[in-house]
């Protein structure tokens, strides 16, 4: 099959928004004698003007020959998909091989199968994420109408939509997630094959799709993320409990969190919310939930212990009814911060500022998670200041302390 070639006069490209690192690994690559190409995710962000969160790279070198090329900066990882990670300080740049094999078969067994250019491309999922990069023309290389596809934003599968989501049913989650990011249209065959498939997602690995959950809690489409699993149904399959609870009247406030967090990422994307803040947005309702039927409408008043004890009640049944179960450290985290929420907003309504929930190691997750709650309430607004601010002075305070005692170390 000969690739349709877009050359740079052709596309818009900003090269200054290509990472000067992934440029350096293609350069060395090619002056060792391999194929080398920008593919994936970084060429679609690139077409549509946006700043690439992550360059991958493809080869015709094998993981041992990057190994030998990039020396001590290079690990490689992995069985069943060797590829390498080349490290540049904390950042990781991740090169494959170029792979071959069949893509009609059910599930994917076996990945380590070299190939050419075409033969990788047309193992990938969608024709958008389907488009090479060469650094040394600026050309665009697609194989599989991925140039047409994203001018005319859809999100179309490479190959059978459904033979390419039973190979690999995460697919399916990515489906969602490119759609819920860029407003991408799901072509209609890839639509139906949604549909037919759905339950294959119970093959997929608890792992990834767990981390496709969280990255997506990450990525500031949180919420149509989570409004587009619900309506395709893999929501009930994956998080029964939450799917149960978007369909009812409460529903609405966990979407607005989930907006609430979207909007704090679009405004500074750099700074993006720790796991357990996020994680929180999906189970904070359920405890409010809890907590009014069980004590509120019942004109009692919970104590912490009673709080405490809710909120692990609920994050287990959440648990007990998901697919992917979350980290303990996770859970352990998500838990103290809930659970702080009834110290900063008491269910009496009568606020303290007790100096010790300052000095706790979840206050400032705390404290971030109530200015989501203050987004979404407006009433929320002055409290969550007022322990804004008094967090700030414990702080200023704190590293007065700190100052005196690095200045008098051996005072009494």
């Amino acid at each position: 099959m000969q690739p349709k070639v877009y050359l740079v006069s052709d596309h818009e490209i900003n090269s200054n928004l290509i990472d000067a690192d992934a440029l350096y690994i293609l350069k060395k690559l090619r002056e060792a004698g391999f194929i080398a190409y920008l593919v994936g995710g970084s060429v679609r962000d690139l077409l549509v003007n946006k700043v690439p969160k992550d360059f991958d790279i493809s080869t015709s070198a094998r993981p041992e020959q990057i190994k030998a090329l990039f020396t001590r900066s290079c690990i490689l990882i992995g069985r069943r998909f060797r590829l390498a990670h080349i490290r540049f300080g904390h950042k990781i740049i991740e090169v494959s091989t170029f792979r071959s094999g069949d893509n009609e078969s059910d599930l994917i067994l076996q990945d380590n199968q070299w190939g050419t250019p075409e033969q990788d491309v047309l193992r990938r999922d969608f024709t958008v994420n389907g488009l090479f990069y060469d650094p040394t023309d600026h050309s665009i290389i697609d194989y599989v109408g991925g140039w047409e596809d994203i001018h005319k934003n859809v999100l179309r599968t490479i190959g059978d939509a459904e033979s390419r989501f039973k190979q690999d049913p995460v697919r399916m989650i990515r489906l969602l997630k490119f759609r819920a990011r860029f407003g991408f249209q799901i072509a209609p065959e890839a639509r139906q094959a949604l549909i037919n498939c759905r339950e294959e997602i119970l093959k997929s690995s608890q792992a990834r799709i767990l981390e496709e959950v969280l990255r997506m809690l990450e990525s500031g489409a949180s919420a149509p993320f989570f409004n587009l699993l619900k309506e395709s149904g893999l929501l009930k399959l994956l998080f029964s409990k939450l799917a149960h609870f978007l369909a009812g009247e409460k529903g609405k406030e966990l979407m607005l969190l989930l907006t609430a967090a979207d909007k704090i990422h679009s405004l500074d994307r750099k700074n993006v919310m720790d796991r357990s803040v996020l994680g929180g947005c999906l189970i904070f309702p359920l405890l409010q939930k809890e907590l009014q039927s069980e004590y509120l409408d019942r004109k009692q008043t919970p104590h912490m212990g009673d709080i405490i004890l809710s909120t692990g009640t609920v994050i287990k049944d959440f648990e007990l009814d998901s697919f992917s179960q979350l980290p303990r450290r996770l859970t352990a985290a998500i838990a103290s911060i809930l659970a702080t929420q009834y110290r900063l907003t008491p269910p009496s309504g009568k606020r303290h500022h007790h100096p010790k929930i300052l000095k706790h190691k979840d206050f400032p997750l705390a404290l971030e998670f109530l200015k989501l709650r203050a987004m979404v309430d407006k009433s929320l607004i002055e409290v969550y200041q007022s322990w804004r601010d008094s967090y700030r002075q414990y702080e200023r305070q704190s590293d007065r302390r700190g100052q005196n005692h690095h200045q008098n170390p051996h005072r009494g």
